[in-house]
């Protein structure tokens, strides 16, 4: 009876699990991104305008003939308008990655031991909840930053568990033909959360002349995604009800190097690996120019090109699309060259990886001195965020080859040391444009030209798309042999290479 009634319920699904899997992660990624950057949006609203009397010539550079004033706020109401100075706002923006960061390794380690399935749901669920309530807490605690910067912090607890259990769960589900176009598509969900939230609240908060309707909306979505992922998706494929036979099959052959999540975490080889070492300092130079974009852009485009919320919004959300567009493509590429044997994983994740870097680098500087061509700044923003979308089959999806038994970790230890960079790129970009000028923005630009350059050229040296040798529990057990026996013979002459090398052969 019960598995007449599990055939009928895989009729349901037109498409196979490891693709349902995709979508909800893509739609993950989605909420997280939406619900990390609804603030980045609405702090343009929630301040006081700054009207400057100052006569400098890059204060007030872009006034002049433009028909939009960053002193014209949606938002009238005095009662809900701070007095936040850039310092604060920076801070404000930050705090999220403080939590962010501390719960990514935990988050990894939780993932590879019981499966990501309730670590990324609860983690979405718990971002969910707080986003909704921020209106809350910033009304009654009468907009005093500590209270918002608690907050925020908390958020980043919750969400910080994303990444590392989402790769836990696409290690046990994709294999490596489809690896770049699946973590493509899923980590393409950055792209569209952020496209969808500037385009939803910068309309929103002008037609409620309210910004606290942005969290009522996108953290009541992340609530219903986790209702949603918790009926369809699983940890692995061994505990999915609905999955088909033919599938089951084909994935325990092309994933046989997958282990049961009880294995013990290499930990000594894992922080003397190379490879993994290049691939942090990717992370990080994507990290740094993503999150300037992501949390301060907005800020650029209210204080430098003068727009108005609902324009800021909507043509902050243009370099996202087609950062999306890039992803997706560059996903089947990547896939296509290396199945054809047109580059090898290892040169194919160098070169979508450093592409991503190489242009957004020069992209964005070009915008900064597009100066007040407002058109301009916008396209060369866009050309460079189309760039960065090479990053996703190039970098991104790195962790996967590295170590499929240990992606979560992979995963908890790169992005979690990224997201460092989310927790300096705001504050740094508010205390560096305290006077909200065009020349104080071009360092900031400068900066992440820098770090995009040089991190770069760390991972086109030491990158690599290979599996390492600590990813083969056979091999991590040889070695902690051969360590045993050297430590035994530590007291013998002549004797420890020879039993090491018998161990080992």
């Amino acid at each position: 009876m019960l598995s007449g009634w599990k055939l009928t319920v895989s009729k349901w699904f037109l498409i196979p699990q490891r693709y349902v899997l995709g979508i909800m992660g893509f739609l993950a990624i989605l909420n997280a991104y939406s619900m990390r950057v609804s603030l980045s949006i609405a702090i343009t609203e929630m301040v006081r305008s700054s009207n400057s009397s100052s006569d400098d010539e890059y204060v007030n550079y872009c006034k002049v003939g433009n028909s939009t004033h960053s002193d014209n706020n949606a938002v009238t109401n005095p009662d809900i308008l701070y007095d936040w100075d850039g310092a604060t706002q920076g801070l404000i923006l930050s705090a999220f990655y403080w939590g962010y960061l501390i719960t990514h390794l935990p988050g990894g380690i939780l993932a590879s031991k019981f499966g990501g399935k309730y670590t990324l749901g609860l983690g979405i669920l718990s971002t969910g909840i707080f986003t909704t309530i921020t209106p809350w807490v910033v009304t009654t605690s009468h907009g005093d930053w500590k209270w918002v910067v608690a907050l925020r912090v908390v958020e980043g607890l919750g969400e910080g568990t994303t990444y590392p259990a989402l790769n836990t769960m696409l290690a046990q589900w994709v294999p490596l033909k489809e690896r770049s176009k699946i973590g493509s598509l899923v980590y393409a969900g950055g792209q569209m959360g952020t496209i969808l939230c500037n385009l939803v609240s910068g309309h929103l908060i002008t037609a409620t002349e309210d910004w606290a309707s942005v969290f009522y909306l996108f953290g009541g979505l992340g609530i219903l995604w986790f209702m949603c992922f918790q009926l369809l998706c699983y940890s692995d494929p061994k505990q999915h009800p609905f999955i088909s036979d033919e599938e089951r099959e084909y994935l325990e052959k092309e994933l046989n190097s997958v282990s049961e999540t009880s294995l013990s975490i290499p930990w000594k080889a894992i922080a003397t690996s190379v490879p993994l070492w290049a691939l942090i300092a990717a992370q990080i130079g994507h990290d740094w120019g993503f999150y300037t974009m992501v949390t301060d852009l907005p800020k650029y485009m209210k204080e430098v090109l003068r727009f108005e919320v609902a324009k800021n919004g909507l043509w902050n959300s243009v370099p996202y699309g087609a950062m999306w567009i890039v992803s997706i493509s560059s996903g089947y590429i990547c896939d296509w060259a290396i199945n054809n044997n047109w580059m090898s994983v290892t040169g194919a994740r160098r070169f979508f990886t450093c592409f991503a870097a190489v242009g957004p680098a020069i992209f964005i500087m070009i915008a900064s001195y597009a100066e007040c061509n407002t058109t301009l700044a916008v396209w060369m923003f866009t050309v460079a965020m189309g760039f960065m979308g090479t990053f996703y089959c190039g970098m991104k999806v790195n962790a996967l080859d590295l170590s499929p038994n240990f992606a979560g970790i992979i995963m908890a230890i790169t992005n979690g040391i990224g997201a460092v960079a989310g927790i300096v790129t705001p504050y740094l970009t508010g205390a560096l444009t305290g006077n909200h000028t065009l020349f104080e923005w071009r360092i900031v630009f400068w900066i992440s030209f820098g770090i995009f350059g040089s991190t770069s050229i760390v991972y086109w040296l030491f990158g690599s798309g290979e599996e390492q040798w600590w990813n083969d529990p056979q091999k991590i057990r040889k070695h902690s042999t051969c360590i045993s026996l050297e430590k035994a013979k530590s007291g013998d002459n002549g004797t420890v290479e020879k039993d090491r090398i018998t161990v080992v052969s």
